[in-house]
């Protein structure tokens, strides 16, 4: 569901990631938050999608909405 979101022990100590970069979803979820657009998010990380940014943005929904989704990778 979330191809887009990684678990790797040893990057951000096992945050969940952007697409196994050091960009977390935490990250882009409160730069959203602050007001900044998914232009300027990108135009500030240019590694970083507008489709990266909307699935930080889904999970998130789904850990407020208490929603487990299962991964089928282990982290690495």
């Amino acid at each position: 569901m979330f191809e887009r979101i990684t678990f790797t022990r040893n990057t951000m100590g096992g945050r969940a990631c952007i697409r196994g970069m050091r960009i977390t979803v935490a990250l882009v979820v409160n730069l959203v938050a602050n007001g900044m657009s998914t232009e300027e998010i990108i135009r500030e990380y240019p590694d970083l999608e507008p489709d990266d940014v909307r699935e930080a943005l889904s999970y998130a929904s789904a850990l407020a909405n208490e929603e487990v989704h299962l991964f089928t990778s282990p982290a690495a």
